[in-house]
């Protein structure tokens, strides 16, 4: 990542999870910029969102996977989907419905990504719309 693009107190990692900074919240809540850091092994759970969302790597790498929800109300499950690194400067997008997934930084040295929201993050407090504790199944 670019030297000096966010200052040593957006840079820092939690403990035991990944940490979240507000970088900018639009004066009408349209949209939010944040910025995640992750120290090795830390991961969200599998999680949707409250909206849109851009996401860029700025230091180090994330691997994702994606779900998609099956079974219906009688046996709901998840099924993974696809698997993926995204490594320092490539960019996702996420579009609700459909965006269900798990992060974690799989690589050796602290990630940091740069996340847009279309939705104000200092209000929600997170991004995360959902969390599934589902039963995860092999695609057949």
């Amino acid at each position: 990542g670019r030297s000096g693009f966010l200052d040593a107190a957006e840079l820092e990692p939690g403990d035991t999870e990944y940490r979240q900074h507000i970088l900018h919240v639009e004066p009408d809540g349209s949209f939010s910029i944040v910025a995640l850091v992750w120290l090795p092994g830390q991961c969200t759970p599998v999680h949707d969102h409250v909206s849109w969302c851009v996401v860029g790597v700025h230091l180090g790498e994330e691997h994702e996977t994606v779900y998609h929800m099956h079974g219906g109300d009688s046996d709901p499950h998840l099924v993974a989907t696809g698997h993926g690194i995204n490594a320092t400067r490539s960019v996702a997008t996420l579009l609700p419905p459909g965006d269900i997934h798990h992060v974690r930084n799989g690589g050796t040295g602290v990630a940091v990504s740069l996340h847009i929201y279309g939705a104000d993050i200092g209000v929600l407090g997170s991004s995360i719309r959902r969390r599934y504790r589902l039963p995860i199944r092999p695609l057949v």
